[in-house]
This record gives C-alpha cells, sequence and structure tokens, in this order.
C-alpha cells in the first residue's frame, strides 16, 4: 500500500500518478484477475509500450480512443497508455449493438478503436460505416486478428515512451463517458483528471480507510464511472491490488472472493440484493471482505446484511457523471440515517432550488444544484453539444436533474426522486425515451409509452412497462416486439412487461399522461417476460 500525497496539483493526472507508484511502489500488484497480475512497475512500463504504438498508428494528443472491450487489467492499462498520449478515451457499452452502437460509435468520433475477440466480431461488422483511422484487437494466444487489425500484443511490443508526464495539467480531459440517456439522446460527459481525483480523495478514499493488506474487488463494467472511482483509480493512487473481473456472478461471487482474499468492494443495490436472497450458507460470514459499498441497498436490510456475511457496509452519498461528488457522509452526525445523502462536499456549494431557480425552504424537495468553488470540479461540458452544456446550467450552477429536501433539524440532504424520465433498474437508469424510440422503428407499432412499475424485489427500483398502440390492420406479438428490441437495442430495453392498448392517455399539448399509465399498472392482461418464460439475450 502506498497512498499518494496529491497536494502539488502537478501530480495530479493518471500518468503521473502510474510514475510515482511506479518508483515508490513498483513490486506492489495493481492490476490481476484469474489468468494475469501486473505490478506497478509492470504496468508502467506496459502502458509506456502501448502508448508508443499507439502514437505509431496515428493516435496523438488530444485524439480520441474508442474501447469497446470487455473487463480486463488490459483494459486498464491502455486507458493508462491513451492518457500518456494526452488523448481522451472513450468506453462503449458492450450490450450495445446495431443502430445503437453504430451511432454511439459515429457519435464519439474516434481517431482509433480497440476491440477485443470476445466482442470484435459485432463492432467490426459496422467498419464500413465508420470513420475510423485505426482498429486495434486485443486476442488470445490461439485466437486470429483481423487482416487490416492491429495486434494489441504488437503494439505493447514498442519501445516505451519516455516522460515525466509533467507537462499534463490536472485540469486536462482524460475521457469520454456517455450517460444513459434519461432526458432524450445520450450525452458525452467529457470527464477531466481532477474530476475523478477529488471524488476520491474527497470521497471513495476516506470511506473505505483502506490499510496494508486490503485488496479492492471490482465486478462493475469498466465503461461505468463508479467503477474507477470506488475500485481502479482508487487503487491507483492507493497503491493496492485492484482484481477486474470480468462480470459479476451470484453463484460463484464469494469462491471469487476467497480466490483472491479480497477484503473491498462496491456493489450497486441489486447486486446485493441478489447477494442476500441466495440460499443461507453455514459458512455465510467467513469471507476476506470487510467493507463494501452497495448503492443503493435497502435500510432495512443493512445490519442484517452486515451481520450475517460479517462486513461493514459503508454510506455512500451522491456522485454523478457531470460531478463525481456532490455529497457523502464524511462529518454525519451520530445517528444519521445511512440512506442519507449527507452533506455537500467542501470545494462546492449546493442549493436546492424550484423550477424557477429560488431555493426552496428546509424540509422541501428542490433541484440539487451545484456551484464549484474551485477549479475543474464538474465535468468539462458534454461532447458536440454546447446545447446540452448551456441548458444545464443556471448562471454558475450545475443544474443535476435529481431531486432532494433537506432536514431542518441535520442540515443533511435526502434523495427524493429524479427530474428525469427515466426508469431505474438493476443499477441503471434507462431512458424511457430511448425505449420508446427503439419500439417506434418496428412498422407494426403505430405509438408507445414505456415506464416503471415498482419492482417487488427494490423499492428504490422500477420494472420497464410497455403500452403498445398497434398500427391499424398490422398485427405483432410481445415475443417479436421484444426480439426486435433484444435485436437492436441494449439487452435491458427489453421490458418485463406489455399492454396492447388501443389508445394512449395524452394531455391538450400532446404530452402521455404517464402517470394513468402507472396508476393502471399491471393486470391479468398484461403480457409478462417472466411468466411467459422469454429469454433475452445479452
Amino acid at each position: 500500500m502506498n497512498r499518494l500525497d496529491l497536494s502539488n496539483t502537478s501530480d495530479r493526472t493518471f500518468p503521473r500518478i502510474l510514475a510515482l507508484q511506479a518508483e515508490q511502489n513498483g513490486d506492489t500488484r495493481f492490476l490481476l484477475n484469474e489468468s494475469v497480475e501486473y505490478t506497478y512497475a509492470q504496468a508502467h512500463e506496459i502502458s509506456s509500450r502501448l502508448a508508443t504504438g499507439l502514437r505509431s498508428i496515428g493516435v496523438t494528443s488530444g485524439d480520441r480512443v474508442g474501447l469497446y472491450l470487455g473487463n480486463s487489467p488490459e483494459f486498464v492499462l491502455l486507458t493508462l497508455a491513451i492518457n500518456k498520449l494526452g488523448a481522451m478515451w472513450v468506453p462503449i457499452n458492450t450490450d450495445y449493438k446495431g443502430e445503437w452502437l453504430l451511432d454511439s460509435v459515429q457519435r464519439s468520433r474516434c481517431k482509433a478503436f480497440i476491440t477485443d475477440s470476445e466482442n470484435g466480431e459485432r463492432i467490426l461488422s459496422l467498419r464500413e460505416q465508420l470513420d475510423v483511422a485505426a482498429w486495434v484487437m486485443l486476442a488470445g494466444t490461439k485466437e486470429t486478428v483481423p487482416e487490416s487489425v492491429h495486434s494489441y500484443t504488437a503494439l505493447a511490443q514498442s519501445e516505451p515512451l519516455v516522460s515525466d508526464f509533467t507537462d499534463q495539467d490536472y485540469g486536462d480531459d482524460c475521457a469520454i463517458l456517455w450517460t444513459s440517456g434519461t432526458t432524450g439522446k445520450s450525452k458525452g460527459v467529457i470527464q477531466n483528471y481532477n474530476g475523478w481525483i477529488r471524488a476520491i480523495d474527497g470521497g471513495a478514499a476516506p470511506m473505505f480507510d483502506s490499510q496494508p493488506g486490503d485488496v479492492v474487488y471490482c465486478a462493475l463494467p469498466l465503461f461505468n464511472t463508479g467503477a474507477w472511482i470506488t475500485s481502479v483509480y482508487r487503487a491507483l493512487l492507493e497503491g493496492l491490488p485492484c482484481v477486474i473481473e470480468p462480470k459479476f456472478s451470484v453463484t460463484e461471487f464469494w469462491q471469487r472472493i476467497a480466490l483472491f482474499k479480497a477484503t473491498q468492494l462496491f456493489l450497486i443495490g441489486a447486486m446485493g440484493v441478489f447477494l442476500w436472497n441466495a440460499p443461507r450458507r453455514d459458512e455465510d460470514a467467513d469471507n476476506t471482505l470487510r467493507k463494501a459499498m452497495i448503492v443503493p441497498f435497502p435500510p432495512n436490510l443493512w445490519h442484517d446484511f452486515e451481520k450475517r456475511f460479517d462486513l461493514e457496509i459503508l454510506t455512500a452519498g451522491l456522485g454523478m457523471s457531470e460531478c463525481q461528488l456532490v455529497a457523502n457522509q464524511m462529518n454525519a452526525p451520530e445517528g444519521l440515517p445511512p440512506y442519507a445523502l449527507g452533506y455537500p462536499a467542501n470545494d462546492t456549494q449546493v442549493k436546492l432550488c424550484d423550477d424557477d431557480g429560488n431555493e426552496v425552504s428546509d424540509g422541501e424537495a428542490g433541484e440539487i444544484c451545484i456551484k464549484p468553488l474551485a477549479p475543474h470540479v464538474l465535468f468539462s461540458g458534454y461532447f458536440d453539444n454546447p446545447e446540452a452544456t448551456a441548458a444545464a446550467f443556471r448562471d454558475d450552477y450545475f443544474l443535476t436533474g435529481d431531486m432532494a429536501r433537506k432536514d431542518p433539524q441535520t442540515g443533511a440532504m435526502f434523495f427524493v426522486d429524479r427530474k428525469k424520465d427515466a426508469v431505474r433498474f438493476a443499477g441503471r437508469n434507462i431512458s424511457t425515451l430511448e425505449v420508446e424510440s427503439v419500439f417506434r422503428r418496428h412498422p407494426a407499432v403505430q405509438d408507445v409509452a414505456a415506464f416503471g412499475i415498482p419492482s417487488q424485489l427494490m423499492e428504490s427500483e422500477d420494472e420497464l412497462k410497455v403500452d403498445i398502440v398497434l398500427r391499424e390492420g398490422e398485427a405483432a406479438s410481445a415475443e417479436e416486439l421484444c426480439r426486435f428490441v433484444n435485436e437492436n437495442a441494449p439487452h435491458y430495453f427489453v421490458p418485463r412487461y406489455i399492454d396492447f392498448v388501443d389508445a394512449l392517455p395524452y394531455t391538450p399539448t400532446n404530452k402521455v399522461q404517464k402517470y394513468l399509465l402507472r396508476e393502471k399498472g399491471v393486470s391479468d392482461s398484461s403480457w409478462d417476460q417472466k411468466s411467459a418464460g422469454f429469454e433475452v439475450q445479452r
């Protein structure tokens, strides 16, 4: 373990941090899975070799490099290599396919794109429609790299890039992460180094309070912001080993924890509930985990989960891609409920406002609005979307779209609701507008409304329901429509429930009254994906 002092802003970039860890902590394991492990010194050297290799195929400072990869230590090495060149990495959700994938890649405008053998066929089939100068594939030793595609292995054999990276600035942009599109089309959030680092320094690292011997376990997909703050980059800043798992598995979870002797992890709430609902074992408490952050987690399960698995669940607070640390419970008074958002970070000013920008009274719900009090606290804007960037601000305040109330007694913030039109399921914010856009592409669909039905599994989440009006004279079954969605969009756009209706309830201003649909809910006539035995293809 080697927790770095990053008070000097010239050290607050990931290439510089990795160089420092390689120098001070080089023999410590950094990235590992079941097949490989890299020390900090090895990670520094390999990423420097990859940087030279990427430069040889045309990647330069300011370029964007797309990543359509499954979880692996090499994914992390590539991001570090890209940043060493002063370029930005752009991860694409590997659940995307077809038109959804094509649109995401086209809008990223990447100089180069990197994939792996597991996902390569899907994205390389779109090559003729994409303006990408160079392609790279990460393949196994017995797998063939397609013609005119560069090999990751060959790039990694280049001479290492030589630099101390002090010419980079902590406000430099280093990545673009696409949002889930909760208010329409997804937006590319441009991240700067300090945006990540402040969230770790002021939030994740103090909460985990790491000790020598700790091992971080990451099973979240690496196209997700939370995976980097709570796991990968936190491990980098603290000089800890970080396990990069291909995926989360309920049935194999505790065996994997034992294999790596993992002591810390971050899970989305649904993952925690899945573990809780798994059959009890006599050895449930016999594991190496010490601390877990599970967001959001049902308060009624909190204490029992800790007791059953003999670990501590950490309070989390609130973060988002645009401001990765909004609030937490670092200095909370004793007795504050663990589900409270807590208090704003000390480098921001936060107020709760109504639709006109007026601050609401304590106890009333208002939109969380954030004013930075230091440089590079917020994101750098939405990529290629100045209109959305401008719309996200009122005066000097960033408008989060999330609603909270401030407790009059403690001053702590509590989450109320999302202002955005989204359904939250399995830890994902799913845009109902985007779900509807996929259904509308089916020739039999005249009109459609997607909305959330409260989940029986977890109070804080919803099941996706869709009401559909078919075109006159057209016929389509629920299974046919779900197959269409499954083939043309992320798998989680396939709804749990479908109702075929004659018309949707509209307002005089031509907006669907979704509250009426939610009130109607699910009936005996509703098609149920689970009851029908429909299997979603991931």
